[in-house]
Formats: structure tokens, C-alpha cells, sequence
């Protein structure tokens, strides 16, 4: 959520940037601050009343002590009508707070000055990529096929037990996925993230903190009866961990790690991108996420992006690194870095991770502040997460890559979590 303070001080300044997001703000931005014009005119009508009935309420006893009982009782009967003003204004106050409140959460983050612009997936711009494209043979088959062939994933099992979108995975191709999650895990704690292991479901303060709620709400699951959702990333809880806490200066940056199961609609996909593991209801990721001093985030961010680059490289997937455009940035992020693996035998590139600075949007949808050793106050902090990485893809893409005649080879950095070398 954008601070009160830049929309009222620097309008024209929010309503300009969001264009690069094709987001014609100005009208909310006018209500926004029609809206916060009536609230503080009410305040200040509420704190003029609230100071007059605590001088007449002081008054009360001085009077009936000097024996002007009249003048006291009357003093008496104004202190309860002012009370009566007072209880409609804060009324008035919290319906018009409510209002400017559910506004500015229609506001999206403002982006990034790298962030290029742009309408859609086509406007993105190549940082750099990395790796080799391997040349398979005509008789290549994509990573459904080579799951069927060798009893690594049974997309129908799936089907029966739940539904579409929700494979079941089994013997290597079982040990893989958890070879995988280990792998990511221990890499990301060897950089200095904490793994943390949170809960699968949120409430809906959770959802609202990270900016899912309302922006993203049909997409996530929700478990009505008890009005809680199934987390779509690591991102929601783990973040929502430093939700209405003041840090200390000192304790920058705060690293994370988590391995979750991840749950969402993807409502409307459809067609034959979404074949195999290219899109599921249920998949496995693991996450990273980071807390840190506003001076620093974007070389955090950087340091981000490399720490991705690097599991790929380990991996030995050829990668490619994007810098999403204004059109398709997230509603909550400053900037944002795709990366995406060359998935060799359906000859297209996959996304298996997205690492993004927020800068204080999410910070201030969960009030995450810290104490500012040099100005003695509180200050929002700014908040950074990114896939470390996402393993549908990463799985499709080492199974297609990596396919001989007779089997398929596994990667040697992740040969000591499968405990074999080889698919046959």
C-alpha cells in the first residue's frame, strides 16, 4: 500500500509513475485525497470537541465547590450533548476512514525507474542469460512422456484421486522432488538464510499483508467454514512472520528460507502450455525472502538474483534473466526479474523463478517498521522475496534436457540428495 503522505505530498508524481504499470490512477488519487481532506476536517472538528468537554469536565467541580450550582449543572448538560457530537463524529470518522482505507488499497506499487515499459510479456527486456541449449535428437520427448515412460510422475493418478493439476510423483522421480528441495534449501542456508517451516494456511490479514488480498483472490484457495486461505508462496506466511513488529536498526537484513507445497486456481489456464508440470493446482517451491534497511534493498535485490543464478548454474540449465516490463510487473512489486530454463524438447522457455523488491508497499499493509538510530523514529522497511526455486519446471526441464536413448542423466550437484546418477 503507497504511503497517505506521497499520494497527498506528490499526486501528480504517483499518478505519472503508474503509467508505466497502464494504470490511469487519477481518479482514485483524486478521491483519495477528497477522501482524506473530509477525514482530517473531521479529526480536527473531533479533537476541538474532546478539548472542550475536558475544560468544561474540569470546570464541573470547581463551580460546584465556588456553590455556582447552576452554571454547574449547565456546564454539566453542555458536556453531555458535546459528548453526543463526539460519538457522531467518530462515526462519520470511521466510515470515512474505511473508505479512504479500501481506495488505497486499489492502488498498485509504484515501479522502479529500471523498470522498462511496456503492455505486455513481449515489452520484457533480456538482462543476460546462461547455460547451453542441448541438441536432442528428432525422437526427443517432452518431460510428460519421459515421467509416463519411467514411472517418475502418474499425471491420471493424480486426476482420480483429486483433480487436474495435481500429480502424484513416484520412486526416482519422488526422490528428485525432495532431492531438489533439499538442494535449495541447504544452498540457501549457505548464503545465510534461516529455514523456516511455516504454516500452509493463512488468515486473511496474512493475505493482505503481502498484497494477495484483495488483488489476488481468485486465485488462491479458500477454506470458507474457518475463512482461511491456502498459501499460493512461501512468500505469504513468511513475510507476514514480521507483520506489527518494530525492528531494531541493527538487526538488517533479516534472510529466510522456506520449503512449502504452493496452491493455486490458475483460473482460466488452459491449452497446451499447461500440459504436464507446465501449470498445476499443487506444486513444490521453495522461497527466500528478505527484510532489509530501504538503503540497501536493491543491492540486496542484485545479491538476490545472483544467489537464483547460481543454483541454476549448479543445475546446468541454460537460463535466461528478464526484467519484466511496466504491463507485466505484479501489482505489489517495485521491479521484478524473471528467470526462465530453455525447456529443450518443447523448444520454449519456462519461468522457474520471479525475485522482486516491494520496497515499502508491503511493509505498510503490515505496518513492519524499525527504529531509525539516526532520526530516533520508526521508518517502513522494505521487503524482498524471490523462487529458490520453483520445481515443476525445473523438473521438466532436467528430465527433457538431460534424456538419452536409454535414460535419463541427473545433474552432478544434486547426485548426493537422489543417492543415483541415472534415470533408466
Amino acid at each position: 500500500m503507497l504511503n497517505l503522505n506521497l499520494i497527498r505530498e506528490k499526486s501528480d508524481y504517483v499518478i505519472e509513475r503508474l503509467k508505466i504499470k497502464n494504470f490511469d490512477a487519477s481518479e482514485l488519487v483524486a478521491g483519495i485525497l477528497k477522501l482524506d481532506e473530509t477525514r482530517r476536517r473531521i479529526q480536527g472538528e473531533t479533537n476541538s470537541k474532546e478539548a472542550e468537554m475536558n475544560a468544561l469536565s474540569k470546570s464541573i467541580g470547581i463551580l460546584f465547590k465556588e456553590g455556582k450550582q447552576d452554571e454547574a449543572n449547565e456546564a454539566r448538560e453542555k458536556t453531555s450533548r458535546i459528548k453526543d457530537d463526539i460519538k457522531e463524529l467518530n462515526l462519520k470518522l470511521d466510515e470515512v476512514s474505511a473508505k479512504l482505507q479500501n481506495s488505497l488499497v486499489l492502488l498498485p506499487n509504484i515501479p522502479c525507474e529500471l523498470v522498462p515499459a511496456g503492455t505486455s510479456e513481449k515489452d520484457n527486456k533480456l538482462i543476460r542469460s546462461g547455460g547451453k541449449i542441448p541438441e536432442l535428437g528428432a525422437a526427443a520427448q517432452p518431460h510428460w512422456e519421459l515421467a509416463e515412460k519411467y514411472r517418475l510422475i502418474d499425471f491420471e493418478l493424480g486426476n482420480k484421486i483429486t483433480g487436474a493439476g495435481f500429480p502424484v510423483y513416484r520412486g526416482k522421480g519422488a526422490k528428485l522432488q525432495r532431492a531438489l528441495i533439499n538442494f535449495f534449501l541447504e544452498e540457501n542456508q549457505k548464503a545465510g538464510y534461516e529455514e523456516i517451516l511455516p504454516p500452509l494456511v493463512v488468515n486473511e490479514d496474512s493475505g493482505f499483508g503481502t498484497g494477495q488480498l484483495p488483488d489476488k483472490e481468485g486465485m488462491m484457495y479458500h477454506v470458507s467454514s474457518d475463512n482461511l486461505y491456502l498459501i499460493p508462496t512461501a512468500e505469504v506466511p513468511v513475510t507476514n512472520l514480521y507483520r506489527d513488529i518494530i525492528l531494531d536498526e541493527s538487526e538488517f537484513p533479516i534472510m529466510n528460507t522456506a520449503y512449502t507445497p504452493c496452491f493455486r486456481r490458475e483460473a482460466g489456464s488452459y491449452g497446451k502450455d499447461v500440459r504436464g508440470l507446465n501449470r498445476l493446482h499443487q506444486f513444490d517451491k521453495v522461497e527466500i525472502v528478505q527484510i532489509q534497511h530501504p538503503d540497501k534493498s536493491y543491492e540486496t535485490l542484485d545479491e538476490m538474483v545472483k544467489h537464483v543464478e547460481s543454483l541454476l548454474i549448479k543445475l546446468e540449465l541454460p537460463y535466461r534473466i528478464i526484467a519484466l516490463c511496466g504491463g507485466d510487473i505484479s501489482f505489489a512489486s517495485a521491479l521484478t526479474y524473471d528467470f526462465e530454463v530453455f525447456s529443450a524438447a518443447q523448444k520454449r522457455w519456462l519461468e522457474v523463478s520471479s525475485v522482486s523488491n516491494f520496497e515499502s508497499f508491503q511493509a505498510n499493509r503490515m505496518k513492519l517498521r524499525y527504529k531509525s538510530q539516526e532520526n530516533k523514529g520508526t521508518i517502513l522497511a522494505h521487503t524482498l522475496n524471490g523462487s529458490s526455486l520453483a520445481l515443476p519446471r525445473i523438473v521438466a526441464a532436467l528430465l527433457e534436457n538431460n534424456q538419452t536413448g536409454d535414460g535419463i542423466t541427473i545433474p552432478e550437484a544434486i547426485r548426493q540428495y537422489t543417492g543415483f546418477s541415472r534415470i533408466d
